[in-house]
């Protein structure tokens, strides 16, 4: 005795969708989202401009070293 198995019965496509269902999918953008701020600039600095750098943002209250490094830019460009 051979058992048959009616799979196309249990899994069978619904055709009456709702109109929630048959809107167009829109993909998700790669990376991440955009801040609104101002573009990102990467450098290398060694490790001693570093150790200078922090040292001064914490002689000056800078909370971080982006701003430290962003005031030392402005100051100089001053001139």
């Amino acid at each position: 005795m051979e058992l048959q198995l009616h799979v196309g019965r249990q899994f069978r496509y619904n055709q009456n969708m709702s109109r929630d269902a048959r809107k167009k999918v829109i993909p998700k953008k790669r990376g991440r989202p955009a801040t609104g701020k101002d573009p990102l600039v990467a450098l290398r600095l060694p490790p001693e401009l570093i150790k200078a750098i922090d040292a001064w943002a914490a002689k000056f209250g800078k909370a971080s070293r982006s701003e430290a490094i962003r005031t030392l830019i402005e100051t100089s460009l001053e001139k």
